[in-house]
């Protein structure tokens, strides 16, 4: 059954490649003119192609001619565009218009003597929209106004400027580990220490730029970051720092190693501190640590 059916496969391709001579006579003298040589293969592959060539041409008659114009639907596309343009243009030259009929008017006003003393009223008032947006507020919105503010009036972080509130930023922890020491600034210890594994990556907490680099004989390398926000953070005691001054920072972004740099330091931990606008912030009430 398989050699007849591969018999049958092996006659039709060999059919379709089978080559049919086309001649032509004279009539008078019977003498062949021309003649050529063609299958059914070639003569499928020559119409292909001959049909691609037809559909190319005409494509690229109806794209660069005027054609296309009078293709079902392309032209309401056209006019409904043109006609838009149309409306804004008119638009634009009307306001024009307006503004120079003004103009003219307050011009000729003031020649003939019948405008007073700055009384010229605005040439610009047309070029936009005088909206007033002064709504006034009913009694029960005074009345809730008024209540909250007496509640919130000896709220002090509502009085103190400085002190930025916990929801509207999120910062990132610099490493992992424990605080030992936290945030004491009536003995002068304005930060955290975060006791962490050696050789740790400290991370920036916030988005900014290094505004200082440098080693100091009780802290060790220092390296500060300003951030936009009006947050500044300080990490002391690094083993190296990663970063130089004026580098840009990515929250989350490594810019030191943990160590034991600096006189006033008993182990490897980072001491990291938060200030905001020149006052010094107890980070464990923005970070989770």
């Amino acid at each position: 059954m398989a050699p007849k059916r591969r018999k049958n496969k092996k006659s039709f391709w060999n059919q379709i490649r089978f080559k049919y001579k086309l001649s032509f006579f004279n009539e008078n003298t019977l003498e062949e003119v021309w003649s050529f040589r063609l299958s059914q293969l070639s003569a499928f592959i020559i119409l292909g192609i001959f049909a691609f060539l037809l559909v190319l041409f005409t494509a690229i008659i109806i794209i660069i001619t005027p054609i296309r114009n009078y293709l079902p639907g392309y032209l309401d596309v056209e006019v409904c565009k043109a006609i838009v343009d149309n409306a804004l243009r008119a638009d634009s030259l009307e306001q024009v218009i307006a503004i120079q009929a003004l103009y003219f008017d307050n011009i000729s006003a003031i020649l003939s003597g019948t405008m007073e003393v700055d009384s010229i009223p605005g040439i610009d008032s047309l070029a936009y929209a005088n909206a007033n947006y002064d709504i006034p507020r009913s009694q029960q919105e005074l009345d809730f106004v008024r209540s909250f503010e007496e509640e919130e009036k000896f709220n002090l972080s509502t009085i103190n400027p400085n002190q930025p509130s916990a929801e509207a930023i999120f910062l990132i922890k610099p490493a992992t580990g424990i605080i030992p020491s936290p945030y004491e600034p009536e003995t002068g210890h304005y930060g955290i220490d975060l006791v962490t594994a050696p050789k740790e990556t400290v991370l920036s907490v916030l988005d900014g730029t290094v505004i200082y680099t440098g080693y100091d004989i009780n802290f060790g390398n220092v390296i500060h970051i300003q951030h936009r926000n009006g947050f500044l953070s300080i990490y002391k005691h690094n083993e190296m720092l990663l970063k130089r001054a004026g580098d840009p920072v990515r929250a989350g972004e490594a810019i030191a190693i943990v160590g034991n740099t600096g006189d006033l330091t008993t182990g490897p931990h980072l001491h990291f501190e938060l200030w905001y606008r020149g006052t010094s912030l107890n980070p464990e009430d923005y970070i989770v640590f």
